[in-house]
């Protein structure tokens, strides 16, 4: 079934969270283009208006800018109420909020890792859950949600990152079979490294595959989230790594990402 909103002639708007950089802003760019009306969301105020600034001064739409803890439910609630009070119903939802936590878990602060958790899992699926069933109602529209090949495999020295990009996947999937006769798209863009310039130090599975630009997996995610693919992997290895982890004796894939983390 082919997604009504690509079709629509009216105003069409997403919300993406996580658009203070990297793919995220790659990804508020590419949908500006096309004419989508945006707010974009996340915690670093100054950020956010400069992505906004820009995304302004190069193309001709509205953007609302939205500082939100999504680490705290109370910022998700404002969140809501910001686009409520602006009239501002999204038909996609983009969650686009990048993790670099990373140290065995016992050795990195309790409290990172269960901000990690709460913005990455719990406010990716608050968010999904509140917005959907405008989707549902109207037939069109849907969510996309970034994660890394991260998500199928165990982490050692990335515990939570990995885990919560497991979560998206496993939870993506799921709602993408429950939207299949709604007309709504569900989709997990599973990246792999991302980096623009000088590359920062890779850590991790990162040592295995090369940096892609912010630009080019944004490209990727959404030209696979308008054709209707539910798992989207940009790039010959990431593809690789996914199909090599199916294969791979899990205590084999453990130790394997433990060497590569050092831990």
């Amino acid at each position: 079934m082919v997604n009504a909103i690509w079709n629509r002639k009216g105003p069409r708007r997403a919300l993406i969270a996580g658009a203070c950089g990297g793919v995220g802003e790659a990804l508020a760019h590419l949908l500006a283009e096309e004419g989508w009306e945006l707010a974009l969301a996340g915690d670093n105020e100054t950020e956010l208006y400069r992505v906004a600034g820009v995304v302004r001064a190069r193309h001709d739409v509205e953007v609302v800018v939205a500082r939100a803890d999504l680490a705290r439910a109370e910022g998700v609630k404002a969140l809501a109420r910001r686009l409520e009070e602006r009239d501002f119903r999204p038909d996609v939802f983009i969650h686009a909020i990048e993790t670099h936590l990373a140290g065995k878990a016992l050795k990195t602060p309790r409290a990172d890792q269960l901000r990690v958790i709460d913005r990455d899992v719990r406010a990716a699926a608050d968010l999904a859950l509140r917005l959907l069933p405008h989707m549902r109602a109207q037939g069109a529209g849907g969510v996309l949600f970034v994660a890394s090949p991260g998500a199928f495999l165990p982490g050692p020295g990335r515990a939570v990152a990995h885990a919560g990009g497991a979560w998206m996947a496993s939870f993506g999937e799921a709602l993408a079979e429950e939207m299949r006769d709604e007309g709504v798209s569900i989709a997990v863009l599973c990246r792999g490294p991302v980096g623009q310039g000088r590359r920062r130090a890779a850590t991790g599975l990162a040592r295995l595959l090369p940096a892609s630009r912010p630009e080019v997996v944004a490209r990727a995610g959404w030209q696979g989230f308008k054709e209707g693919r539910v798992i989207i992997l940009p790039g010959v290895f990431n593809r690789m790594l996914a199909l090599i982890a199916r294969f791979l004796p899990r205590f084999v894939s453990r130790r394997l990402v433990a060497w590569l983390s050092g831990v």
